[in-house]
């Protein structure tokens, strides 16, 4: 698996339902895009001033993006994206 550097977090983005709940369902360029990741790795924080910055997110969790972060990157095979962790607006319940 990758491992992150610095205050970087590996996210594989979620899959959006293609049916509305009235139950239409949506081509694929109709559908917006999704912005709710799953966050797979996390780095060991930022270095300042010699300390490491704690990170807030952590494995597992469920994160909300902003529509253009991240450098997509496509690794054994799946479409993941690298993000700082200021790029990450929420975490989702």
């Amino acid at each position: 698996m990758l491992k992150p550097l610095s205050d970087r977090v590996i996210v594989k983005m979620t899959e959006k339902e293609e049916t509305t709940k009235s139950g239409i369902i949506l081509a694929g360029n109709a559908q917006e895009k999704s912005q709710i990741a799953e966050v797979l790795e996390v780095g060991p924080g930022e270095l300042v001033n010699g300390k490491r910055e704690e990170m807030t997110v952590k494995k597992g969790d469920k994160v909300y993006l902003s529509e253009y972060a991240g450098t997509k990157i496509k690794y054994e095979g799946e479409e993941l994206v690298v993000v700082r962790e200021s790029e990450i607006l929420a975490i989702v319940d």
